[in-house]
């Protein structure tokens, strides 16, 4: 991915309060979510443990596993949108929030800028956000961050992630197969409010971008702000 390839940026004058740019990613030789054994999910959380070590500059940060996370800071990072919940009822049905919370985590820099959930939907989340609407800033930290894991987990395993040549990557949920990216911004959107969501759905359709509360994909929607990211990955 080449952040020199994106012209322009938000308009600083746009309501933008975030902007954050995500991948899912999957190692060769594990299972993915629905599959994966209880082994299998220790070895990638073990995998990438050291492979976090690896990382340098901006990148470098501490890896936080769940089992075990004072309350305090779990909470904390749930209500600044860093780190993934459990009870989406969708990730349940499929059999991914088996053994919770054991073999997931959370890795973070120090500036909260560049993180990587382990074993929620995906056996990676990759992600780059920060305050404000530099998207081509958030953009190339994740670049260099998604080539950053990739290196290390090839460094420390000698495997790769999932590719196919048709398919492009490998991910649980279907919806995500190819680049596996979701940009997003938080915006506030008032005027769009009064109208109702239906009305901004529907505004948002035409545009190819889907709106989502600010607690996620099944958190509901607080406020007139909103999450509007792009529908295709």
């Amino acid at each position: 991915m080449d952040a020199t390839k994106i012209k322009g940026n938000i308009d600083p004058k746009a309501p933008v309060k975030s902007t954050r740019i995500r991948v899912g990613r999957s190692i060769d030789g594990f299972g993915l979510s629905p599959g994966i054994t209880k082994e299998q999910r220790l070895g990638v959380e073990n995998l990438m443990k050291k492979a976090f070590d690896n990382l340098k500059d901006d990148l470098a940060g501490t890896y936080f596993p769940l089992t075990g996370m004072d309350e305090a800071v779990r909470q904390q990072l749930v209500d600044d949108h860093f780190l993934f919940m459990s009870g989406d009822p969708n990730l349940k049905v499929a059999g991914m929030e088996r053994d919770w919370p054991e073999g997931r985590g959370i890795f973070h820099n120090k500036e909260k800028t560049f993180l990587t959930w382990v074993n929620e939907e995906d056996q990676l989340r990759i992600i780059s956000m920060e305050k404000g609407g530099d998207v081509k800033g958030v953009f190339d930290r994740l670049a260099r961050g998604i080539k950053a894991v990739g290196d290390s987990v090839k460094t420390e395993s000698g495997k790769d992630f999932m590719m196919s040549e048709k398919y492009g990557y490998i991910h649980s949920c279907p919806t995500n197969l190819g680049t596996g990216m979701r940009a997003s911004v938080h915006i506030d959107l008032p005027g769009w409010t009064k109208l109702g969501l239906k009305v901004l759905q529907a505004r948002c359709e035409e545009l190819h971008l889907q709106p989502r509360g600010t607690r996620g994909e099944s958190g509901g929607q607080t406020g007139v702000t909103y999450d509007i990211s792009n529908k295709h990955r």
